[in-house]
């Protein structure tokens, strides 16, 4: 089987490719996350029915990182690429610095509802607060509601988050669809260490990816050593 490929991807820098930048990287965070979403696609839509088989991070506007199951393929030269495997050897033990952007989520039952609903973490915390409470809240609610939500994903996926975990930006984006219809999701970003445990399944669920929303940016967990 091989190996997964871990990208930098930059738009070219070059008169004929920014005469049309600012459509293919707008303003706006959430607009530029949509536009990625496409436009990311060039690399690897080689046919119609192929399946979306990677993981995307912006870096900042027109630069991003990917991780790919096949290695990406700048048919139309809007891109600056370097690409390697990605065959990461780990050890039960190893201690390890991340970075991800997540859409972390929970299923929660609802009286009177025989499915699951799915809610934002920050959100259902905050929920469960006056609404007098919630602004003074926020803060903490972002920490300990993402603190618990890595946990769960280390119980899962073969590691131990250290304690604490350092929360960046909390941002709800809102991203335009075909139709008029809006994806609206919330947005952690989380640094910090963590130790493996089962090396072989977390090192599948790094190209899986973590949480929901992998479609438009979120889920991929980048890892460093520490020493």
């Amino acid at each position: 089987m091989m190996s997964p490929f871990l990208s930098r991807v930059a738009l070219r820098r070059d008169a004929p490719v920014q005469a049309f930048a600012r459509l293919l990287v707008p303003e706006g965070q959430a607009l530029q996350h949509g536009a990625a979403h496409h436009l990311l696609w060039a690399l690897f839509g080689d046919r119609p029915d192929r399946d979306r088989d990677f993981l995307w991070r912006q870096v900042e506007p027109g630069r991003y990182m990917v991780l790919s199951a096949r290695p990406p393929v700048d048919t139309h030269g809007l891109f600056t690429i370097e690409s390697r495997p990605f065959a990461p050897v780990l050890r039960e033990g190893d201690r390890l610095r991340f970075l991800l952007r997540a859409n972390a989520t929970v299923d929660r039952k609802m009286p009177g509802k025989t499915r699951s609903q799915r809610h934002d973490v920050v959100m259902d915390v905050l929920h469960h607060l006056p609404r007098d409470q919630r602004a003074s809240a926020r803060a903490d609610a972002v920490a300990g509601a993402a603190a618990a939500w890595l946990e769960r994903q280390g119980s899962r996926a073969g590691f131990v988050p250290a304690v604490p975990v350092e929360v960046g930006a909390y941002d709800v984006l809102r991203i335009a669809r075909p139709g008029g219809a809006r994806a609206s999701f919330g947005v952690i970003d989380l640094t910090g260490d963590l130790t493996v445990r089962e090396p072989a399944e977390f090192v599948a669920t790094l190209s899986r990816g973590f949480g929901r929303a992998r479609t438009f940016g979120c889920g991929l967990m980048l890892i460093r050593r520490t020493g």
